[in-house]
């Protein structure tokens, strides 16, 4: 393809609003432009780019033994109160009403509509197991769309769904899709990871996530430095306390703490730190009101929450439950005598070690010196679980093992999500006994715009994107300097003309513009390889080769030229994977 006749807006200036260099790339590049917040059109580059992740999936996918089929973006918001996920996943869900009254959502996943679909066309065992997938566009009404597509509210997701008759069957496919995911990102050419992850409102019995290592990504990634256990910060577990306490004998004793609620204004108040603190956090899981005990230093881990609770919607209590409860204003919340008046209540190993502690005293301006944890609240009982339920720090460890802590990039996820849909949207089918049984389900998701970004994200300089070949727009280009000599345009043709012959995707940069302009626009762009041809090169036989990361171009003999860039490009696919 031609330069001249492509639309390719480059930018020297950044974006004000891009935060991250992924994001200030693509728009630089000209690979998108922003609609609105988190929406973005892709143009020439991006899209050429998302297609050829898309065709890397599909190849990946259809060789798993997936079959692709196409799912509409407006489904019918019913489908997602049986499941309860159109109050799980909140404002997330981007719902409207149509002219008939009917309420509907626009696709932030698919397993409602694909469950539907498997209610009405499976009925037998001897149908399963079926794996179906999708590449289309999801709505997220993100609260705050950053980092370009790294989260956007409109994203395009490769979606897929397995329905099995037993868990044995579930787990070869959930194999086979693991393995894909593996060789579409070795294919793609992005560097990744493998960890435990939570199912968070997927629900089911076990996921792991493949998360691209960068520093300006999202999620957190804990792992021994031998790398024998590998989790997502929401999964990662802690060893608990490894000394049994002395427990504390002062009494209790309530202090004056006015218009003092949060941990650091008591901490500065009383003189204390956090890790003497117990905070008491009052939450809803699903229609029951709990409790949660954790140290003041530590953070609530809400997936693990959900997990100890068996599932439930998790989300904090409004203000006037915490009243109603404590007897006490939000902020002087404490455990001593509110086990009894809450469904349950989750003590994290890390408070239940402690031989005292600080918390509220459910007495408004005022909190409680040397709480006793198993003395002034139960550690034992039907109502209690002592389970963790913190997010890790620095400092903690897993099978008497530091735990190190980087960031990353989700890029996908696979679940086993059991029977959870099926039971609730009649997804069932007869077993070789005739007995009508749930389908168990597994779900697996790529992210085909984090692809491209997380890539740009690991690979860029200061001059502009440095992609992998197999996702680049281009493989090479073909830069004729001087166009006005028809030596130098000739040449760049014919050589232009033999790499497309040759299989490859090559863009010729035929512009009238200066050599330093068109430099920069292919270092910006990034494509892996450039070919120059100018009038001094000429007159000395050679053309020029470089790739994206070297210092210097190359000289190579004009009659050399295409062979030694089909090598070259061998070379790049073979170092990619």
């Amino acid at each position: 393809m031609r330069y001249s006749k492509l639309l390719i807006p480059t930018t020297r200036e950044v974006p004000a609003d891009a935060e991250v260099p992924s994001h200030r790339l693509m728009i630089r590049a000209g690979y998108a432009r922003k609609v609105a917040s988190g929406t973005y059109t892709y143009l020439v580059l991006g899209l050429r780019s998302l297609r050829k992740i898309m065709q890397i999936v599909r190849e990946e996918m259809d060789a798993a033994g997936a079959q692709e089929i196409l799912m509409p973006v407006v489904q019918p918001l019913e489908l997602w109160d049986r499941t309860g996920r159109s109050v799980d996943y909140g404002e997330t869900l981007a719902t409207f009403t149509d002219r008939h009254g009917r309420g509907n959502a626009l696709a932030p996943t698919a397993e409602e509509v694909c469950t539907y679909l498997a209610s009405q066309e499976l009925k037998s065992y001897k149908q399963l197991p079926v794996n179906l997938y999708q590449i289309g566009t999801k709505v997220r009404d993100e609260f705050r769309p950053r980092f370009g597509a790294l989260r956007s509210r409109e994203f395009i997701m490769k979606d897929a769904y397995s329905f099995h008759t037993t868990p044995e069957c579930l787990d070869v496919t959930y194999r086979a899709m693991y393995d894909a995911y593996r060789r579409v990102f070795e294919r793609c050419g992005v560097p990744y990871v493998i960890v435990e992850a939570e199912s968070g409102e997927m629900g089911g019995s076990g996921s792991h996530q493949f998360t691209v290592p960068c520093e300006n990504g999202e999620d957190v990634i804990v792992h021994t430095a031998d790398n024998q256990y590998a989790a997502n910060i929401e999964k990662a577990e802690v060893d608990p306390p490894a000394d049994s306490p002395e427990r504390g004998s002062d009494a209790v004793e309530e202090v004056h703490t006015p218009d003092v609620g949060s941990i650091e204004a008591v901490c500065g108040f009383l003189g204390t730190q956090p890790a003497e603190m117990i905070k008491t956090l009052v939450y809803k899981a699903g229609d029951d009101t709990v409790i949660c005990l954790i140290r003041g230093d530590h953070e609530l881990n809400v997936e693990k929450l959900t997990q100890a609770a068996g599932g439930a919607h998790i989300e904090p209590a409004d203000e006037a439950t915490v009243k109603e409860l404590t007897e006490a204003a939000v902020g002087f919340a404490g455990p001593i005598g509110l086990i009894d008046k809450v469904a349950r209540a989750y003590v994290d190993p890390w408070v239940a070690g402690m031989c005292c502690g600080i918390g509220g005293a459910n007495k408004t301006d005022y909190h409680a010196r040397n709480i006793v944890p198993g003395r002034d609240f139960p550690l034992e009982g039907d109502k209690v679980a002592v389970i963790d339920i913190r997010n890790a720090v620095e400092g903690d460890t897993r099978d008497g093992k530091e735990l190190l802590f980087h960031r990353g990039i989700e890029v996908g996820q696979v679940f086993k999500l059991g029977d959870k849909y099926s039971k609730k949207l009649d997804a069932y089918v007869d077993d070789e006994s005739g007995a009508s049984v749930p389908c168990i389900m597994g779900c697996y998701g790529i992210g085909i715009n984090r692809i491209l970004a997380s890539a740009i994200e690991v690979g860029n300089d200061k001059d502009g994107c440095i992609l992998p070949i197999a996702i680049a727009p281009f493989a090479v280009e073909v830069v004729a300097l001087n166009t006005d000599s028809e030596s130098v345009f000739s040449k760049a043709e014919q050589i232009y003309n033999d790499l497309q012959a040759a299989g490859l995707d090559v863009l010729l940069d035929d512009r009238a513009a200066r050599p330093g302009v068109k430099f920069k626009d292919a270092d910006l762009i990034g494509i892996p390889l450039r070919v120059v041809v100018g009038e001094r090169g000429l007159a000395e036989g050679n053309v020029e080769i470089k790739r994206r990361t070297d210092d210097k171009p190359a000289g190579v003999p004009i009659e050399q030229a295409v062979e030694r860039v089909l090598e070259i490009v061998r070379e790049l696919r073979a170092g990619d994977r």
